[in-house]
């Protein structure tokens, strides 16, 4: 699941069109493709460099495969990156336990509005080896509808935006599938929205689709040689998961994938836990679709909005950075191992994302009623 490459045409990046009958778009400038050189082309010497660094980058490729695999997980990161105790304790203070630290978090929200922005792999379901069985439990299902009672709640994946639909099945969510590439808002926004909030229907990517389509047949066919290797088209972006594949196979998946995507200069690779995704080479990621949301909800330039964003993998360190950035909200990355990264505090696993959405609800729950009496205690001492 995330980073760049090649200049696409600026017309790639257009919204659909809203169905006959239903709320205007939410206007929102196209996103621009990465790279230089002239509008609607791309000069030789650029694909020929795209090319020589495609080449390049297999063994890099593996290398970042090995780091995410769970059998080279602690050895990559662990000893190498934080080579002591203290410094994968260093790592716990600059990133403590957000269980730990709630108190701290809850101040930061008075006299603002927490908007919820939730990964779904890794953070609100367990990583399993079947990618269609990554089922969210009963439990927590509950966790994120009260949430999402209280709080403008978003759900921002990798996958398909129905695949991840599915599996969540709450209608007042937002839900940003293909890293954000196609972004959909409830049917009837709720209540905490601002009067100036739009209906929410946005897919910046729409052109890609017989692209992706095509890629996607096309690494159906060349993978089927790899044992374990399952491709899953994910609408807006293809993934490669390889979490089945033995490891002395990643080298000759990894060229598999090269063979392919170097006849398309217009997609681009990325990375995740164990999984290569294909995507458009187009500026946009789910820290875009963080600030379109945002911004969908009325929210955009407000200073008493908190956005507190969940993720447990590198694409979501882009929606990261931007909370970093704007000085506003903050990440929590969700990992039982030191790992860099642009969030502010960590959770080691679902069952404690589960467990601090809990404790978010409480709090609200209690402010509310503790307001409730408030109010009371002065209507009855002014009759």
């Amino acid at each position: 699941m995330t980073k760049k490459n090649v200049v696409v045409p600026e017309a790639v990046a257009i919204a659909v069109a809203a169905p006959h009958g239903s709320a205007p778009l939410f206007p929102y400038p196209p996103p621009r493709a990465s790279g230089g050189g002239a509008a609607g082309g791309f000069g030789i010497g650029r694909m020929l460099l795209t090319q020589l660094e495609l080449g390049g980058r297999i063994n890099a490729w593996v290398e970042s495969m090995k780091a995410s695999s769970p059998t080279h997980a602690k050895a990559a990161a662990t000893l190498a990156a934080f080579p002591s105790t203290e410094s994968s304790s260093s790592w716990i203070v600059k990133h403590p336990s957000a269980l730990e630290v709630f108190d701290e978090i809850i101040s930061q929200s008075k006299g603002k509005q927490i908007v919820m922005f939730l990964d779904y792999d890794g953070t609100l379901s367990p990583i399993v080896d079947d990618p269609d069985r990554a089922f969210m439990s009963d439990a927590m299902r509950a966790a994120v509808r009260n949430v999402a009672r209280y709080f403008p709640t978003a759900i921002v994946s990798g996958r398909c935006r129905d695949k991840v639909y599915d599996f969540v099945r709450l209608a007042e969510l937002y839900y940003a599938g293909s890293h954000g590439m196609d972004i959909k808002g409830p049917v009837k926004g709720p209540r905490y929205t601002k009067a100036k909030a739009k209906a929410v229907l946005f897919q910046p990517a729409s052109e890609f689709l017989p692209m992706i389509d095509e890629i996607y047949k096309a690494l159906l066919e060349k993978t089927k040689s790899i044992p374990g290797a399952k491709v899953e088209n994910n609408k807006f972006c293809v993934s490669v998961h390889y979490r089945c594949v033995e490891e002395q196979k990643w080298v000759p998946l990894a060229e598999q994938v090269k063979a392919v995507i170097k006849e398309y200069p217009k997609l681009r690779i990325t990375q995740g836990r164990k999984v290569l995704e294909i995507r458009p080479t187009i500026k946009w990621d789910k820290g875009k679709a963080l600030e379109f949301l945002l911004e969908s909800l009325g929210f955009a330039n407000c200073n008493n909005v908190l956005p507190v964003y969940i993720g447990d993998d590198r694409t979501d360190e882009d929606a990261f950075k931007v909370l970093r950035e704007r000085g506003q909200g903050f990440g929590i990355l969700v990992s039982k191992i030191p790992k860099e990264t642009n969030a502010s505090y960590s959770l080691e696993e679902p069952s404690e994302v589960m467990d601090f959405l809990h404790r978010l609800v409480d709090w609200k729950r209690a402010s509310l009623k503790a307001r409730s009496r408030s109010v009371g205690s002065i209507r009855t001492s002014n009759p």
